[in-house]
């Protein structure tokens, strides 16, 4: 559109989210935050006084996303001390830390990000996390751009049990029932989040359950999503089981978190219906393991998670091997470390999934899942420009993804956030993770 203003990139190479192989020496032109011409630099013409970056041999690729992230919760960079971080931390510095846990995700090419909710001793941490959510939307601060899930989870639940047995629950954070589950739906509708998210089943990263266990019934699943979808909202559910797979199914739950246990049955089941699934898998990775080990999380835990592993990534496989769409999520919380939450799409490499196939679970996949793919996930015409530039060419080495080095750009809707290519280096204004001090007591 006339007066807007118009960006060129020029790269090496572009990996756009659509094509099956990069697209060599490409431009790429910027209008009025989204994009306008993409293709062969020989093929694209463009206006005389548009800003030109030139990005030389390097890689161009969407904005990624993380669809299940906790930026609330504790992290192994920034906590290191699982009691006082788990117990302690009230929901004002909670909210804080969220905001630095997004921020240190974004630079590393992450443009969106759907938080799960934060649960503890306080409640839910809602309001927070839409504030956070909200002002950086408002560009008061810099950050990815945020979706926040509200829980309505039942008594003794998954959510429910990542608190200790006897620690006191806030009266309006659990439910039971149709009834009083839509109306805890309803409250966090009321809120303004985007996303409901329950649970049908126990998980691995909690002390005091099992992960093979049903902790919702049929009915009340029915009532959540109902309730949810009347507003226009999706759902996500936690489900390790099979059972719990043909619950959702049965339900048309919007995305299946996880999905540690099946059956070839299950899987195909899942596969028909089109629910995108979220693996979730470093969390139950060695890496993993050992950050949270580290942090002094209970043993129990690590034991579960290390007997979970070889199911999860089997899972994973014959997923895959089904066509079962896989949106990238990570589970980041605890681990991974904020920021290498890439190491999720380095192990569907190594479990054999080919680069670019991971790559489209980070981008196209993932936008399409969380209902954006209109606006989002591929550079194409007419899409929003959320873009990354990067050292290297990912789709031989992803692993490249992990180091903050090999990040050069940041764009999220024609506006550059992160710059190191330019004479005048551009970063998101935070605190190096070196030089903040872990909390270990308030």
């Amino acid at each position: 559109m006339a007066g807007e203003k118009v960006t060129v990139v020029r790269v090496g190479r572009l990996v756009d989210g659509n094509s099956a192989q990069p697209i060599d020496n490409a431009l790429i032109v910027i209008e009025g935050g989204r994009f306008s011409k993409v293709g062969p630099y020989n093929q694209i013409s463009f206006a005389p006084g548009a800003e030109v970056i030139d990005a030389g041999d390097l890689t161009a690729m969407p904005g990624m996303f993380d669809c299940h992230v906790h930026i609330a919760h504790w992290n192994a960079l920034t906590f290191s001390n699982y009691r006082v971080a788990f117990w302690e931390v009230p929901p004002e510095l909670q909210q804080f830390y969220a905001l630095f846990h997004a921020q240190l995700t974004f630079e590393m090419g992450f443009t969106t990000l759907r938080d799960m909710g934060r649960v503890n001793s306080h409640g839910q941490l809602v309001a927070g996390l839409v504030a956070v959510r909200n002002a950086i939307n408002a560009g008061i601060v810099a950050g990815p751009r945020l979706l926040v899930c509200g829980i309505s989870a039942i008594t003794g639940g998954h959510s429910d049990m990542k608190m200790a047995r006897y620690a006191e629950r806030h009266h309006s954070t659990w439910a039971d029932g149709p009834w009083d589950l839509r109306r805890l739906t309803r409250e966090n509708l009321r809120s303004g989040v985007d996303w409901i998210k329950t649970d049908v089943s126990g998980g691995g990263g909690t002390a005091n359950e099992r992960p093979d266990v049903r902790t919702i019934t049929q009915e009340e699943l029915d009532a959540i999503v109902d309730e949810a979808h009347a507003f226009h909202k999706p759902v996500a559910v936690h489900c390790f089981t099979v059972e719990g797979q043909k619950m959702c199914v049965k339900a048309k739950v919007d995305t299946i978190e996880h999905m540690v246990f099946s059956t070839e049955e299950s899987i195909a089941m899942v596969a028909e219906s089109g629910i995108p699934v979220t693996p979730t898998l470093v969390h139950r990775s060695d890496y993993g393991i050992e950050v949270r080990k580290s942090r002094g999380g209970p043993e129990n835990v690590s034991t579960k998670m290390k007997k979970l592993q070889p199911i999860c990534y089997e899972t994973f496989q014959k997923m895959h091997a089904a066509k079962v769409k896989i949106a990238m999520g990570t589970d980041l919380g605890v681990d991974p470390q904020v920021g290498d939450n890439a190491y999720e799409l380095d192990l569907y490499v190594r479990l054999g999934m080919s680069p670019m196939d991971a790559l489209k679970t980070a981008t196209k996949n993932a936008a399409e899942a969380l209902g954006l793919g209109k606006d989002l996930g591929t550079i194409e015409a007419g899409k929003l420009a959320d873009l990354v530039i990067v050292k290297g060419n990912p789709v031989h080495d992803i692993s490249l993804l992990r180091k903050k080095e090999n990040i050069q750009l940041v764009m999220k809707e024609g506006r550059v956030y992160v710059d190191k290519i330019s004479a005048k280096p551009k970063y998101v204004v935070h605190p190096e993770p070196g030089e903040c001090k872990p909390i270990d007591r308030l």
